[in-house]
């Protein structure tokens, strides 16, 4: 069961009665996790833009493999220590957490599921999270992911400062994600002893360490405040678009948010891309080609992705570092530069997704070699674009 939250409030705890205190536990032992990383200076910097065809899931045969032990870091920056950064993983697994539960010392995570639904039990009640919903769970909250078969997603961690609704400046009062779609779970525990060990994995300063205690830590009958996790469902954002001609910058796609100290600036921002009406005038629709100056981490949930229906897949991902230019793929710009301008549904049976954020990236050895999905072909989209400048051109007398 689940209810409504205001996200990220000024001043956010909360209180929990427990069964059993969480204190009661052996100590912590470091354990090791090859594909889960913070450590950014490892591979040399590539300023390249890459793409990579869907993460491979493991098969139950091969052998099995959780949530925790299925992620791999893709991506990140910054420092746990200094409180200051953002990772970006992938997770593939195919087996349920059993007797184990993870938190995160380090920061929040924003869990995408593409393919399987996840039943993520937290210390505050069940959430079940299916692809095109997302769930957030904040630092320091214990969580276990039960799965039901293959599962795959993307998840988002910052350091140091938590999610929050966007400013929504003159759009007013109503509009994107609206606080009143944000869900968190009813209290909901189990009074049940583990004498054969029950584990707790702590992600701290990058690493994991195990500790056992003989009891389940959710274990908590009741809690109230505003510190929580929550859910929210993709479907319920209320999209904002142009209705003349040109393009709004694509913050006008903003979920959640994580601002730095910078006013304008975000740690990170998970953007979406829904279905939505094009109906600009005058205007080539698809995103235009373009370099900023933030880090644009794109993955695909489902459907095929308006400005690359080839090449980019659900359950792929796309990185386009900090000033690296970009766009549309050959096909995609020659078929809107000659199309008619109607209005007509765009991205319909389609949600793809941005991670994007200031910090400028290093990308993992996992990555670029070791998960054997990176396309080493994917800079050729670009390369039949033609000129088509014709410097006699002079537009239709009205």
């Amino acid at each position: 069961s689940v209810c409504a939250v205001e996200v990220s409030p000024m001043t956010a705890f909360s209180w929990l009665y427990r069964i059993r205190p969480s204190v009661c536990h052996k100590p912590f032992a470091a354990m090791q996790h090859e594909a889960l990383m913070d450590k950014w200076d490892d591979v040399a910097p590539d300023p390249n833009q890459l793409r990579w065809l869907p993460f491979t899931i493991p098969k139950a045969a091969d052998g099995k493999v959780d949530f925790v032990m299925g992620l791999h870091t893709v991506c990140g920056a910054g420092d746990t220590r200094a409180r200051s950064g953002i990772a970006i993983h992938v997770y593939t697994c195919n087996y349920s957490m059993t007797d184990k539960c993870f938190y995160n010392s380090d920061g929040d995570f924003l869990i995408v599921p593409q393919q399987g639904k996840i039943l993520v039990t937290t210390e505050f009640g069940k959430m079940m999270v299916e692809p095109n919903e997302i769930c957030v769970v904040q630092q320091g909250m214990r969580f276990g992911v039960d799965v039901f078969g293959e599962t795959r997603g993307y998840v988002l961690e910052v350091y140091g400062v938590h999610f929050e609704l966007p400013d929504l400046g003159p759009i007013g009062a109503n509009g994107l994600a609206n606080p009143r779609d944000f869900l968190v779970p009813v209290a909901w525990y189990e009074d049940r002893s583990v004498p054969g060990g029950y584990a707790v994995i702590n992600k701290y300063q990058g690493k994991l360490f195990s500790s056992q205690q003989n009891f389940s830590p959710f274990n908590v009958v009741a809690w109230h405040g505003n510190y929580t996790p929550y859910k929210y469902n993709l479907d319920n954002f209320m999209v904002v678009n142009c209705v003349a001609f040109d393009h709004a910058d694509p913050s006008i796609f903003t979920v959640l948010t994580a601002k730095s100290a910078r006013p304008g600036v975000a740690v990170a921002d998970f953007v979406i891309f829904p279905p939505r009406w094009g109906v600009a005038d005058h205007t080539f629709r698809p995103p235009y080609y373009h370099r900023n100056c933030m880090s644009e981490f794109m993955g695909l949930i489902k459907g095929h992705y308006e400005a690359k229906e080839e090449g980019f897949l659900p359950g792929g991902a796309t990185l386009h570092s900090i000033m690296t230019p970009h766009g549309p793929d050959v096909d995609c710009f020659e078929k809107n530069s000659t199309a008619v301008l109607k209005p007509e549904r765009v991205a319909e049976g389609t949600m793809a997704f941005m991670f994007e954020s200031s910090f400028s990236m290093a990308v993992t050895q996992w990555a670029l070699q070791k998960c054997q999905r990176l396309d080493k072909s994917y800079y050729t989209c670009w390369e039949g674009l033609q000129t088509h400048f014709n410097p006699n051109w002079k537009p239709k007398s009205k």
